[in-house]
């Protein structure tokens, strides 16, 4: 999938996303917001501005949030981005309205609906992760001017080739064809094991 097939799957299939900013004391609040909007690079929704919530997106313009959508923790897929937020302002309050109906019974005047404002994530990271595939499934994305954050486990030239690794991997995740042997980072769980296990030290976390 590409970057605004992530960001239409959060709107269209999960909608309700737990957001967390952080307060005042640098302490983390949760909040559960409705994404209205996406197109290729950005996800829009909106807040009212009298709320806590407003006030903590303006002091740090930025937040992190996941979404999930599944049954069970088998079924599920995830979706986690953290990015930086900007606010538009009511311009694209009627917009999101048509697209998001049910606002209407939320805001039902015109007057009302004065309270609200866009924001917009114009910049950001974000991981899918799907639990329903075997082996498990993650992805990595940016959009905006993000750079693509590595992290992981890698094995590096002083792979042995003992084994140890292949042992303990949940999800038999490791290449094995030659050494040094490669994760299969499109697979991982990052539980680590590989790491612990290691006898000589050739797995590096990133």
């Amino acid at each position: 999938m590409e970057t605004r097939d992530y960001l239409s799957y959060i709107v269209n299939e999960i909608h309700t996303v737990i957001v967390a900013t952080v307060d005042k004391d640098g302490l983390p609040v949760t909040a559960a917001i409705d994404m209205m909007d996406s197109d290729d690079n950005s996800l829009y929704f909106l807040t009212a501005k009298g709320k806590n919530f407003y006030n903590r997106l303006k002091d740090k313009n930025f937040l992190a949030f996941t979404a999930m959508k599944g049954e069970d923790t088998m079924s599920r897929v995830t979706v986690s981005i953290r990015g930086k937020v900007k606010e538009l302002g009511y311009e694209n309050i009627p917009k999101l309205f048509e697209k998001n109906k049910y606002m209407y019974e939320i805001y039902p005047t015109i007057e009302s609906r004065q309270a609200l404002t866009v924001f917009q994530i114009y910049e950001g990271n974000g991981e899918w992760f799907d639990l329903s595939k075997k082996p498990i499934e993650r992805e990595n994305f940016v959009f905006g001017n993000a750079s693509q954050e590595t992290n992981g486990y890698f094995i590096t030239d002083s792979c042995i080739g003992c084994n140890k690794c292949i042992e303990v991997c949940p999800q038999n995740c490791i290449i094995i064809d030659s050494i040094p042997y490669v994760i299969e980072q499109n697979h991982c769980l990052h539980c680590g094991n590989c790491f612990r296990v290691c006898p000589i030290g050739a797995v590096e976390r990133r």
